[in-house]
């Protein structure tokens, strides 16, 4: 017979959880609720389990990691309730404990559909929608083969769609006919390089050449092999460095997210080279301005190491935007989740102008950051020469 714990774990850890219920107080208590109900929900993209009592009109909400949920359920059912009803996508269970203390055990088939909403709003419109089976996200862990979302892989499936979005914009600023040729720079275990391909090939039906780059070839070898899985026709990956990199044909959109310090710079220097029409870049760390800020630019700040990083940071990509500006592009610096949570969240989207020409405003406004920076030559700006 199953308990009640080892069915909770079991659908938590499959994915199948969708709700809870606890009832028949053993010792009913003035003051206390005679019944919980325990859902998923996505706060700041993490999945909690809302516990929600009601005590007179008014209902109490917590909301609590998996850990603390389980860990709740096994100190209150037998002790505080007799009644539970665990509702997942597969089938309901039921569990009463009776009188004599043993608890009781029913199957049903399962009453509850599945949601994909575990937010408190409305469910948004996706690119890559909940709820249909999407193979690549299937393949890499992010929904169950019927088009479920997990729920600890929700943040990821919203990420991989907010990426989609900004990608999304730049589709009318490409090449309207024939191959698009994309190259993504450090693309890692390259969830969001199937989701460019997914979007291009799948959605705008679209012919492609991406190529995805990276340094460690365990990491080149798995995308390889889940490619040829899912049959990504115009997909291939390759151990190389950014730098050094050599395009075969013109490159439409090139893509950077969080290549490592002057990396970035190095993607842009090669995208700038190319002339790409489009750019998407989210840097990741970034030292080198911190390591050379002249102690005069904003004493009063800088003093302190802290502040000193996070402005160098911000610096370098207000740097790097005006300077992609000054060579003939359209730079908007935007916000965007990120996959790893971390504070790292900018993303440079950049396109190029039709002349491929800068004005002289931008120009200007290149040079006037330069020199409030105190800064006379950096890694961008010399990998571009």
């Amino acid at each position: 017979m199953s308990s009640l714990t080892e069915s909770l774990a079991t659908a938590l850890r499959d994915d199948t959880f969708l709700r809870l219920t606890l009832s028949q107080p053993i010792q009913p208590i003035k003051g206390a609720s005679p019944k919980v109900t325990v859902r998923p929900i996505l706060l700041r993209d993490e999945t909690r389990y809302q516990w929600t009592s009601r005590i007179g009109s008014q209902e109490h909400h917590e909301n609590l990691s998996n850990d603390e949920f389980q860990q709740r359920v096994s100190k209150v059912f037998c002790v505080s309730f007799a009644d539970a009803h665990l509702f997942t996508t597969g089938e309901d269970l039921t569990f009463k404990q009776h009188r004599s203390g043993q608890v009781r055990f029913k199957k049903s088939k399962p009453s509850l559909k599945p949601t994909t909403d575990l937010s408190h709003n409305r469910e948004k419109q996706y690119l890559i929608p909940a709820g249909i089976p999407c193979p690549f996200l299937i393949e890499i862990g992010v929904m169950l083969p019927n088009g479920q979302v997990r729920a600890a892989m929700y943040h990821k499936f919203r990420q991989i769609n907010r990426y989609l979005e900004f990608v999304n914009d730049l589709v009318p600023h490409l090449p309207a006919e024939g191959t698009l040729n994309v190259v993504d720079f450090g693309c890692g275990k390259s969830y969001l390089t199937f989701a460019l391909h997914h979007l291009l090939t799948r959605i705008h039906r679209r012919d492609v050449a991406i190529a995805g780059l990276d340094l460690k070839e365990d990491v080149i070898a798995n995308c390889t092999k889940i490619a040829q899985i899912l049959g990504c026709i115009g997909l291939t990956f390759e151990v190389g460095r950014i730098e050094s990199y050599q395009p075969q044909g013109h490159v439409h959109l090139a893509v950077s997210l969080h290549a490592c310090d002057t990396a970035t710079d190095d993607a842009l220097a090669g995208a700038i080279k190319w002339q790409c029409e489009a750019i998407l870049a989210v840097p990741c760390c970034q030292h080198e301005l911190n390591n050379i800020l002249e102690p005069t630019v904003l004493p009063g700040l800088t003093e302190y190491g802290l502040f000193r990083e996070r402005f160098a940071a911000m610096a370098t990509d207000a740097l790097r935007a005006k300077f992609l500006d000054s060579r003939g592009y359209k730079t908007q610096v935007l916000e965007f989740i990120d996959m790893e949570h971390t504070p790292k969240n900018v993303l440079l989207r950049a396109i190029r102008r039709p002349t491929g020409d800068a004005d002289a405003n931008a120009l200007q406004a290149y040079a006037q950051l330069k020199q409030d920076l105190a800064i006379s030559s950096w890694h961008l700006e010399r990998a571009c020469q």
